[in-house]
């Protein structure tokens, strides 16, 4: 007789068959104290992978926010109340983030700059705009971008901000 038909399923085989039945035999498990019978290794993944998540929904919706700025600073006569939904909605979820995360602070300002290239990319593509007419360096600040009541203003040859 074969002996993997026999053997009663590892760990390791729940977290590849049934994630979520895994998810809550560990809790269970957690719940129960019984250390010894965790998935350690898996329950660390995950764990770990939930921080990663928090960081790449800032980077998101920094991204959407920042393009829908730069839309609303350079195509002033496509303004539309979709897009000011859009930056509220981007600023409030930013803010709930943080909210319930508050070590993710500090991460704004450290992925701006990489949400801002990608930000140029998807302005141009909604746009039609030659993304290279889109400032390098972002026109905003992070303070800016995530304040309630800041929406740019078009530019023109005396104010660039």
């Amino acid at each position: 007789m074969d002996e993997t038909a026999t053997r009663s399923p590892t760990r390791n085989d729940l977290y590849e068959a049934d994630f979520y039945e895994w998810t809550q035999q560990q809790a269970r498990l957690l719940r129960e104290r019984r250390w010894d019978d965790l998935d350690l290794e898996n329950l660390i993944d995950e764990v770990e992978s939930v921080g990663r998540s928090e960081k790449k929904e800032i980077y998101s919706r920094l991204k959407v926010l920042l393009a829908h700025l730069l839309k609303w600073k350079y195509q002033p006569g496509a303004r539309s109340a979709g897009w000011s939904g859009t930056i509220r909605e981007q600023r409030e979820r930013l803010s709930m983030v943080f909210e319930g995360s508050p070590s993710l602070g500090g991460q704004p300002e450290a992925l701006f700059a990489k949400a801002y290239l990608s930000a140029r990319l998807l302005a141009a593509k909604e746009t039609g705009i030659d993304f290279t007419l889109f400032p390098e360096t972002c026109p905003f600040t992070v303070e800016q971008a995530l304040d309630d009541d800041f929406l740019p203003k078009e530019p023109d040859l005396l104010d660039q901000s």
